[in-house]
Parts: structure tokens; sequence; C-alpha cells
């Protein structure tokens, strides 16, 4: 249950009307549920019961500051991809020890920044990476614990655009090369080598490439411990999927399961960075209806929000389920449903049959909670829209609307002009 259900002919997120949130808050409007996002930790938490491990959240996937505290009050740690993530969270209340810093682009300020910090563990993702943590480490007295990300050329089953674990990828350092980079990075100073990292893709609906990337890094571990490297933490990465729309992915438990038989040997604490399996289904997208056109055969239905809002549909040809907020809709239509972007890739849903919206009705994208509102934008300046988090009967603004002018802000006019 994700706690978004119709009561009567209107739909409400736990026991608050959208209808009612619209009307305070103005439209469009991302609204999470706060009882969805905890149950999905807690699912995927006690899916690993049985073994020592932390659940370092993907910032990436949902970056609000009540999103975060909510996971790190349950316990949880962070996976982040820059400074600014880092920032994030702290301001939420991480734990430094619970941070381990993927992506790879690290700067020479966010090495300084995570290091300064104390964070848990750099990803490391190339051989030049290694080699300039080392440099700052060590220039600043500090040690920096790594965990190296191996990619091990293993295809998860899902769009290319987020497949990150073939051998073609940008990402990590390949099965090949990185038994080398560990020798290495035991006699680099300032390198503290505490790890083992890989990440394959994301939105998974099997567990067997989960496994079989795994078996392929026990080898690995394997050897390394024969030339004195035994390293504490595997981070097993993330990108279980959800259900967007057919998609039937295993469950935490099920995930867990399998993981656990395939690592219970090691004696590693164990990390994982869950992202859209917590918050894609705890969230929704809520916008209004403009305008509906008809064309020949072709139907459209105009709304208010477009894709620098949800950007997903454009980017990946993405599903997300559509639903009214109240059902008074005379029916069913095909349609394309747009915004209002002058960009002919500014779709929501592409002839699809969904209600017969009319002027002044609210829609619905389901599963909106993963990479909404952290990929959105103000393209053709429209000002980013509302976040509100949902508890039970009540609700917040956790980020105010933007407004013409947050756009400008910073901005100035050249003095020469």
């Amino acid at each position: 249950m994700n706690h978004f259900q119709y009561k009567g002919n209107e739909l409400f997120a736990e026991d608050v009307s959208l209808k009612e949130i619209v009307a305070r808050v103005g439209s469009p409007v991302y609204v999470y549920s706060h009882a969805t996002l905890t149950r999905h930790f807690k699912a995927f938490d006690e899916a690993f019961a049985g073994a020592p491990h932390t659940i370092c959240y993907s910032v990436k996937a949902n970056s609000t500051q009540s999103v975060l505290k909510t996971f790190i009050n349950l316990g949880g740690g962070v996976d982040i991809v820059s400074g600014g993530e880092l920032y994030r969270a702290l301001k939420a209340g991480a734990d430094p020890k619970k941070v381990v810093y993927s992506g790879v682009g690290k700067k020479d300020d966010e090495i300084e920044y995570a290091l300064n910090t104390g964070i848990l563990m750099f990803n490391v993702e190339s051989e030049q990476e290694l080699t300039r943590i080392s440099e700052i480490a060590s220039r600043m007295g500090k040690t920096a614990g790594i965990a190296i990300r191996v990619n091990p050329d293993v295809d998860p089953g899902t769009h290319p655009y987020i497949t990150t674990g073939l051998k073609n990828a940008k990402f990590g350092i390949t099965i090949d090369r990185a038994m080398e980079e560990y020798v290495r990075a035991k006699s680099l100073p300032g390198i503290d080598v505490i790890g083992i990292d890989m990440h394959i893709g994301s939105q998974l609906t099997k567990v067997n490439p989960f496994v079989d990337s795994i078996e392929k890094l026990k080898v690995m571990i394997g050897k390394l411990r024969s030339q004195g490297i035994d390293l504490q933490y595997f981070d097993c990465g993330g990108g279980l999927g959800i259900q967007y729309n057919a998609e039937e992915p295993p469950l935490p438990a099920d995930y867990g399961k399998e993981i656990v038989a395939a690592t219970k040997d090691l004696g590693m604490h164990l990390v994982f960075e869950p992202g859209r399996n917590l918050v894609g289904n705890a969230g929704i997208l809520v916008a209004k209806t403009l305008y509906t056109k008809a064309r020949d055969e072709k139907n459209f239905i105009m709304i208010d929000a477009g894709m620098n809002d949800l950007a997903r549909p454009a980017l990946y040809d993405s599903y997300h389920g559509v639903q009214a907020v109240t059902r008074d809709q005379d029916g069913m239509i095909v349609a394309d449903i747009v915004g209002p972007i002058c960009e002919s890739g500014d779709f929501l849903v592409k002839g699809r049959e969904v209600p017969m919206f009319k002027q002044g009705d609210l829609v619905a994208f389901l599963s909106a909670g993963a990479y909404g509102f952290a990929m959105s934008s103000s393209y053709n300046s429209r000002p980013r829209v509302a976040e509100v988090m949902v508890k039970g009967d009540k609700f917040e603004v956790v980020r105010e609307r933007e407004t013409v002018e947050d756009l400008i802000k910073g901005e100035k006019v050249a003095s020469f002009l």
C-alpha cells in the first residue's frame, strides 16, 4: 500500500485530500507520503536483519530535506554524488560515519569537504581519482577510507541510459584493472583500503544480475585477502526496481534473502544504496488541466506541469500512472498529456487511455517520488514547483514554490551594457 487511495471519488494522500492541498498550495505540486517512505525503508532494512548492514539512501533520487530526515530518523545513512548532496545530508542530520561518496567527477574542494566531514568512505571510480584523493588527504593530514567501484561487466537488463555496470560504462574501474588498483591503493599515503563497491544499474527487476556481480567480486575479494588486503565493507549498490506499470520487481525480502545468501561467508559489513525503491512510489505530482484540443484523430490534454517538472517521460519515455484527483469525468479517451514547454518532447503521457479530463480537472501522476523534483529545472523561466509532505491527517509545505524573483537571484546585467 502506497497511501494514495480514493475515498469515495476523491484521491487522498494518507488522510489528506489532494484537492485540499492544491486549494491551499496551488499546482503543480509534488506530494510525499511519510507513511510510505517509512514503510519502504523498514521493509528494505528488515530484509537484511540477518546480516550486519547499513542502508545508505541514494540522495540523488530525491534530495528534499524532509525526505532525508525521514530516513535519517530511521537510522539510515546516505549515498552522495556531490558536495551539495553532502551539505544537504549534514543539514538533515546525517551521521558522517554513515556517508559513502560515489560519483565519477569528484572535485578537489568536494574531496576536501568530505575529508573534513569525516565520511565513512569514498567509492573510487578511476585510477586518477584514487591518486588525487591520496594527494589531498596527505596534504591535509587526513586518512581517506576508500572502496573501489568495480565494474563487473554484467548486463542488468534495464534501460541503456541507466545501465552502469557494463564494460563500456563511464562508471567504476573494470574488473580486470581493479586488482592492481587495490594493490596500488594499499601503498598510497593517506589511503585506508576498507571496502569494495559495485553498482550495475537502476530499475532492475530481477535479482540474478546482483547475484552474478557479487559472485564475480567474491573471487576478487579472495585474491585480495591472499595478498593481505582484508576488506571490511561490501557496498552492493542500489538499483532495485519498483512497479511503474507492468513490471514485477522482487520484494525487498526476496532480494535480501538472495543477497544475504550470496555474501554470508564473507564476514563483511554490507552497505546498500537504495534510492528509487524507497521514494519512487512514495510521491506523486499533481497538475491542473488548462486546455484540451482535438486534431484529426489526435487528442491533447494540456496541463500546467511540463518536462521541466517531470523529466523522466521525455528522457526515457518513462511510464507514470495517471489518476483523476476527483473521479467525475465522462469516460476515457486516448490522448497525449502535454505541458506548456516549447519543445516537441514536452509530454508526460503519449497515446494512452486516460480519463476524459476537462478544463480545471486535477491530474495525479503516480510513482513520481524518485527523479521527479530532483531532476526538475526552471527551463522556459518556469519557477520550480512546491513540495508537500503528508503525515496522517496533516501536511506541510516542505519546499516553497519558487517565484519569478527567484529565477534571477544571483544574476545581474553586465556593467558594460
